[in-house]
């Protein structure tokens, strides 16, 4: 198992500093760890630092990439002799939302899915909801506009802001009803190979259910109580562009640690 982490843009020798914590914390626990940049991927060049040794399988610790991106990253790995832990239809599988809804629907507030031109008045307002959440497969607006809306008009104007300020629509609209969510409540948890991580060590019910469901290698899992007490699913993420959020960095790396 080899960690693959995007290196500084200005020193190839060193991680990217969004990763530098990460990065050393990896290596101080004794995994195999290489940089590669980033910016020459993008170019069409890819040299990874060390080398992949024949047979190594990668885990992507890095910037949050489309899914095309990623099979252009898996098919850069492969053509090393090397294998991606997570395939791209892995990644996408958590990635984007309406990809895993169906398998815990019953975990996470319902949701419509429409492209970024549908007609949102005939397909929300006989939905009967108080509110709207609005976000694109991967990511909410993080403008202090915010992504609650309170009427369809709103819905159109939180789309476009999501165009504007992120540069595109990615994948399609997520309409999600509005629950009361206390996000002080908010924690982050990690599956690997089917094993479900707390930072504190302490992994709900619901956590374990979802990593029984989910077919990947490595996600992440959002939960947040509501205002009734009850933990509520928000968001899955693929493992690889997840931060770790409040995880210590060296808790972060255990996990990986048979």
């Amino acid at each position: 198992m080899r960690f693959l982490y995007p290196c500084d843009p200005f020193d190839k020798k060193k991680p990217g500093e969004a990763y530098e914590e990460d990065f050393l914390a990896a290596q101080a626990a004794g995994l195999s760890c290489s940089l590669y940049s980033a910016e020459d991927f993008e170019q069409g060049e890819f040299r990874p630092n060390p080398s992949f040794s024949e047979g190594d399988e990668i885990i992507y610790r890095g910037w949050m990439l489309t899914p095309d991106n990623y099979q252009k990253l898996q098919n850069a790995i492969e053509a090393k002799g090397a294998r991606a832990l997570t395939t791209s239809a892995q990644y996408q599988h958590c990635h984007y939302l309406p990809e895993w809804y169906s398998l815990c629907e019953d975990f996470t507030p319902k949701t419509v899915f429409l492209s970024k031109d549908a007609d949102f008045s005939s397909s929300l307002l006989t939905l009967g909801w108080s509110a709207y959440f609005v976000k694109d497969y991967v990511k909410s607006l993080t403008t202090s506009r915010g992504s609650i809306a309170e009427n369809v008009a709103e819905v159109f104007e939180i789309v476009a802001l999501i165009e504007k300020f992120r540069g595109q629509i990615e994948g399609g609209v997520c309409v999600r009803e509005y629950e009361n969510l206390l996000p002080d409540t908010e924690e982050r948890y990690f599956v690997f190979n089917h094993i479900a991580y707390a930072g504190d060590g302490v992994v709900p019910k619901i956590v374990r259910i979802i990593a029984s469901r989910i077919r990947s290698p490595f996600f992440s899992v959002d939960i947040v109580h509501n205002s009734d007490g009850q933990p509520r699913l928000i968001e899955l993420g693929d493992g690889q562009v997840s931060d770790k959020k409040k995880w210590p960095a060296d808790r972060f790396s255990e996990i990986f640690i048979g």
